[in-house]
């Protein structure tokens, strides 16, 4: 099934093709000249984006009586300098594998509860049709008040590690509510709603300190490989975790199960609490919240690629929540694919949600997030289209739902992956949790929208046409994406002349040749 973009967590590209908004300056470390003639600058020491500038280094007294040395470099030249050491791989670096664990142990549980909490309402406290609605909606309700919000906050903190242990504390302390209450004969569907908005709310701002916080434990070059492994811990919750969830509802009953969620909840916070990595942010120079506000808006909006991430990314949301809101109609009343192989076919989509991640670390190291992305925006329709398209034996139906579900599983995970990275990139660091709060907003607040859309066209069109028209829906994302910056050839300058000499100039396009004939004309004149 066709599933829409999350956003988490952050990297960089080995070759950008857009400038970053704002560039941290980068800190040299002196290294003494072997010799008083040699004009050679030291090279530059790559840092993090937080990390403090090292203080320079003395340089030694030069000796009296020069000493043999085994150095082979020519008379006045500096010593050849050692490669940059390469920071050890990921599953080899504890803060990463702690930081991983307790993202993967508190979606699983959140993903339990997603079955645990409605159940609860059901069949414990006989809710309305209308008070599931609520309680449905109340999830969701935090992001669209308080995300904008939550990315000005945490762009004023220095640490970000403190508030999100404290998110996942307070979200533990309120899914522990329910089995007491249940316990104490007082539970209602009014305290379910109420325990869903404070652990939506205390969500909210995890994420929005979680973008910038990776920054901190994740060397740049890493991000992209990092955040593919928390794609792929997704992708295995949003499978395994409803599963694991009706087998806790059978053993325990609902709301027991509910005290999954509060262990996950708390042991996020014990894993994250052991993190030892230093954070070093500078706060930005705030004025106001609603200035910090519009002020991550403004950058979302005008810097090309972020706009145009933000733009493919509501398209990508809108008509895949349309899509989802008829999916289930259309493969029982129309395909006539059984209902057990329905769960067979989401299972198959969190599988390639795997096989992308890992697919996704490498190809990103060998040609760029940008290439990466470009190509995988192009396969995005296929699954729709396909379905809307598909008829024929019971066979052929399932085996083609069981290809392209597996392919799209991987090219979501690919391209929400990059996405996230080439917004870290591009972002500068004292608005990465506004760009950030800002793209979950408009990409999660569309969900809405496009489920109502799907529901009410289905009515008037059919469900086949709607099926169509989501798979040309999410094709325009390609458009946002291939028009803007990170397409390599999209470059803001191209030099006219070259200065090497024995280079050849290259040659200029039609566009360049005719501009260059209208001034050269234009000039001429007297």
């Amino acid at each position: 099934m066709k599933r829409s973009l999350h956003n988490s967590s952050d990297p960089t590209s080995t070759t950008p093709t857009w400038a970053p908004t704002t560039t941290s300056p980068t800190p040299t470390s002196a290294t003494p000249a072997p010799a008083p003639t040699s004009t050679s600058a030291p090279a530059p020491t790559r840092t993090s984006d937080n990390a403090p500038a090292p203080a320079p280094a003395p340089a030694p007294a030069a000796p009296a009586q020069a000493l043999p040395s085994s150095d082979t470099s020519a008379p006045g030249q500096p010593p050849p300098s050692s490669p940059p050491s390469s920071p050890p791989p990921l599953r080899k670096q504890r803060d990463y594998r702690l930081l991983w664990t307790a993202r993967t142990i508190s979606v699983t549980g959140s993903e339990v509860s997603k079955l645990a909490i409605p159940l609860t309402a059901v069949t414990l406290l006989a809710a309305s049709p209308a008070q599931m609605g609520i309680l449905t909606a109340a999830a969701s309700v935090p992001v669209l008040l308080f995300g904008l919000q939550s990315g000005a906050i945490a762009d004023r903190l220095t640490r970000h590690r403190p508030l999100m242990i404290a998110c996942e504390l307070v979200s533990c302390a309120a899914a522990i509510t329910i089995p007491i209450a249940w316990l104490l004969g007082v539970l209602n569907v009014v305290w379910l709603i109420a325990v869903a908005l404070v652990i939506g709310t205390a969500g909210v701002l995890f994420k929005a300190a979680n973008f910038p916080h990776l920054a901190a434990v994740v060397d740049p070059s890493q991000r992209t490989e990092a955040m593919a492994g928390f794609h792929a811990s997704y992708s295995v919750a949003s499978v395994s975790g409803p599963g694991l969830g009706g087998l806790l509802v059978q053993l325990l009953t609902a709301p027991l199960a509910v005290l999954a969620e509060a262990f996950a909840f708390l042991t996020s916070a014990l894993l994250l609490r052991s993190i030892r990595t230093p954070e070093h942010n500078t706060p930005s120079a705030s004025q106001s919240m609603w200035h910090d506000v519009v002020e991550g808006l403004r950058t979302s909006v005008t810097h090309p690629v972020l706009r145009a991430l933000l733009g493919a990314g509501v398209t990508i949301n809108f008509f895949a929540m349309a899509y989802t809101a008829v999916y289930m109609l259309y493969m029982v009343n129309t395909l006539a694919i059984p209902k057990a192989l329905i769960g067979v076919l989401i299972a198959l989509s969190g599988a390639g949600g795997l096989l992308g991640a890992w697919l996704t670390a490498r190809l990103s190291k060998r040609y760029g997030e940008n290439r990466v992305l470009l190509i995988s925006v192009i396969f995005f329709p296929i699954e729709i289209l396909a379905v809307g398209l598909l008829t024929g034996p019971l066979w052929w139906k399932l085996a083609l739902l069981a290809l392209t579900s597996t392919i799209t599983g991987g090219i979501v995970v690919a391209f929400a992956t990059c996405m996230g990275a080439i917004t870290l990139r591009e972002t500068a660091p004292e608005l990465r949790g506004r760009v950030n709060a800002t793209t979950t907003f408009a990409v999660q607040g569309v969900l809405a929208l496009g489920g109502l859309a799907g529901g009410f066209l289905a009515e008037w069109l059919g469900l086949r046409p709607v099926i169509l028209i989501c798979a040309a829906g999410i094709a325009l994302s390609t458009i946002w994406i291939w028009t803007s910056p990170l397409r390599p050839n999209r470059l803001p300058h191209t030099p006219d002349i070259v200065d090497t000499p024995g280079a050849s100039a290259p040659t200029p396009s039609f566009a360049q040749s005719t501009s260059h004939l209208i001034n050269s004309k234009r000039h001429s004149q007297p």
